[in-house]
């Protein structure tokens, strides 16, 4: 997956499997845009004012990021976005997902091809938009169980047929279900990568000789940067490892601070340019 050029912005792009459909190296998660309950962060916090929520959007895009990832299971994310993105839908590249959702405060789950086409329904309906550039499977753990018996794969699959959803894929947790959504042919992996959990490393090999494309959550440890004494700039270490890996799309990284968005885009751009 060859690197394209980014349109005169200084984060670099890559094409998702199958599209042409080019991603920033970055990718911002939205999961702080509607949810604060059961969320594994070092510290809690308020949902973000619709204000300070475009504002984001908008130092995101200065920044060159012109991907969002968002999800049913992110509490009112999807909504948020559909309402505050507006006429400017078609200047970002939407990932969303199905098979979780997020009620009274626990999550639910339903990968059954009825459960999964009526998830993406409601999910454009919720983003007020036509189609998603890609979608995901958001995986309960039961990797192999989703891939391969639940039939989500398949209506996923119609779906793309339909144009609702450009590209598809996983957000898995087992090595086993990465490798396996590669066998399958999906066009993309979601997987944990970063200096301090290196186990699903074969997946990013296994995508690499395929073509798949591999998007990562966790790259900065959630902010926990691993169970030890955190290094002196955490973030560009992190960047620089998960990026040397020639499989790795983008990385997906939540925040609602505008100065830690902006640490972020300058760490990967100085990375990106050496």
């Amino acid at each position: 997956m060859p690197w394209n050029a980014s349109l005169g912005l200084t984060m670099k792009r890559r094409l998702i499997h199958s599209t042409d459909i080019a991603v920033s190296s970055l990718g911002l998660g939205t999961v702080k845009f509607g949810r604060n309950q059961q969320v594994k962060y070092p510290a809690g916090f308020e949902l973000p004012s619709d204000e300070e929520i475009l504002a984001l959007l908008d130092l995101a895009q200065e920044q060159g990021i012109n991907l969002i990832d968002t999800a049913p299971a992110y509490g009112i994310s999807e909504e948020r976005l559909g309402k505050l993105l507006g006429s400017r839908r078609d200047e970002w590249v939407i990932m969303s997902k199905a098979g979780e959702d997020f009620i009274d405060g626990a999550s639910h789950f339903d990968f059954s091809p009825c459960a999964i086409t009526e998830s993406v329904e409601r999910t454009l309906l919720r983003l007020r938009t036509d189609r998603v550039e890609s979608l995901l499977l958001h995986s309960d753990g039961n990797d192999l169980e989703v891939l391969d018996h639940s039939g989500a794969i398949d209506a996923l699959q119609k779906l793309k047929e339909q144009g609702l959803i450009r590209s598809y894929g996983i957000s898995t947790k087992t090595v086993a279900g990465g490798l396996r959504a590669i066998e399958l042919g999906l066009d993309a992996v979601m997987v944990t990568y970063n200096p301090w959990h290196t186990e699903e490393e074969s997946i990013l090999d296994s995508a690499l000789e395929s073509g798949t494309s591999v998007f990562l959550k966790k790259a900065l440890g959630s902010g926990w940067f691993g169970d030890g004494e955190a290094p002196d700039d955490p973030v560009t270490e992190a960047f620089r490892f998960v990026f040397s890996h020639p499989a790795t799309t983008s990385a997906i990284v939540g925040t609602i601070n505008p100065k830690h968005l902006r640490e972020n885009c300058e760490a990967l751009t100085a990375i990106d340019g050496d």
